[in-house]
């Protein structure tokens, strides 16, 4: 029960910092934040690690926790690492990936897909979160999959924010079922590049990003 009041309240904290509600530098109250939430304190510490771990806040000894947020440049090099690292997986898996996984990740779009059909980009990135955990076990390279679970906890706000511009979950989808086409054909090179342009944050996409960071901030 803790562990879950946790989270909400990381995702809570998580959309305050993204739309505004707290400035670059900003220190988080715990003790204020606890009375604010009904909470003790061990919830709020909870909340915090799992900022840090996406980067939002960084937790100085002695002094506090104080509201971190990554450059626009910061940003796309964090970016064109994680498509980078998800190619990688994607080659990979393209021949090791198991009949089951398959089935585990067409269920997982399906599950996307009546999330783009009701609205919800929360549902959405919950699901979405679990198609690319499923790549990276199925890349056969645990070293890797590590590498690609911490990036992803980092990049986490910025991809949720991401599925709130109009069509991109609908985008996602249909890049998603093309990745899934190219790893059941057995295409690695196909498959990386198909991923590669998934997580990518280039061009037109990544001026949406930073205009939808901007406008959450105003």
């Amino acid at each position: 029960m803790t562990q879950r009041r946790a989270d909400s309240i990381a995702e809570q904290l998580e959309e305050t910092i993204l739309s505004g509600g707290f400035s670059d530098g900003d220190r988080l109250d715990e003790i204020r934040l606890a009375e604010q939430f009904c909470v003790s304190r061990t919830p709020i510490r909870e909340a915090f690690q799992k900022l840090a771990q996406s980067g939002l806040v960084e937790q100085i000894p002695r002094r506090g926790v104080f509201v971190r947020q990554p450059g626009p440049v910061e940003l796309i090099e964090m970016f064109e690492v994680m498509a980078e690292l998800e190619a990688a997986c994607a080659r990979l898996a393209a021949s090791r990936i198991t009949d089951a996984a398959l089935g585990d990740l067409r269920a997982t779009n399906a599950a996307c897909e009546s999330a783009v059909a009701a609205k919800d980009s929360d549902g959405y990135y919950a699901q979405n979160e679990r198609f690319h955990q499923i790549l990276y076990r199925q890349s056969g390279n645990s070293f890797l999959e590590h590498e690609c679970l911490r990036l992803q906890r980092r990049l986490k706000p910025f991809r949720r924010i991401q599925l709130k511009l109009r069509g991109r979950m609908g985008q996602s989808l249909s890049e998603h079922q093309d990745i899934v086409t190219a790893l059941s054909e057995g295409q690695p090179d196909n498959a990386a590049e198909v991923i590669r342009q998934h997580v990518a944050v280039q061009g037109e996409k990544f001026h949406h990003l930073i205009a939808s960071l901007k406008s959450a901030a105003e």
